[in-house]
């Protein structure tokens, strides 16, 4: 059984950043595409950003572009994501989801990943 462990989430002001990580209970991670989900209260969830650690492809969703960031370490242990110029629209609770038959980008709105996290909550007010 796969885990994970988010942890980097916080209360910061609009423009700001953030840093989050994700510890897998078993590594490396092979054959596995693990993702960034987010939902925000009322809200769907929806994947953030997406990296294969089978070719170490990436995806990022149009929000996402120019702002995120996903990386791994070198050990395929830990998956980040970097939040840059963040925005109140981004508040969520983001999750690490992963998943050995789904493809990264595949499924945008509530990805049918096998594995998650418990969350970690990003706050963006002033």
């Amino acid at each position: 059984q796969l885990e994970f462990v988010e942890s980097g989430g916080d209360l910061v002001q609009p423009g700001g950043s953030l840093r989050l990580s994700c510890l897998a209970s078993s590594y490396p991670l092979r054959d596995y595409a693990v993702a960034w989900v987010r939902q925000a209260p009322g809200k769907e969830r929806e994947e953030v950003s997406c990296i294969d650690m089978r070719d170490y492809s990436t995806y990022y969703a149009d929000f996402a572009k120019g702002r995120f960031t996903i990386s791994r370490n070198s050990a395929r242990s830990r998956v980040y994501l970097q939040l840059n110029d963040l925005k109140p629209e981004d508040t969520a609770v983001y999750y690490c989801a992963a998943d050995s038959r789904q493809r990264c980008g595949s499924s945008a709105k509530s990805p049918p990943f096998e594995y998650w996290g418990q969350g970690t909550q990003v706050t963006v007010s002033s």
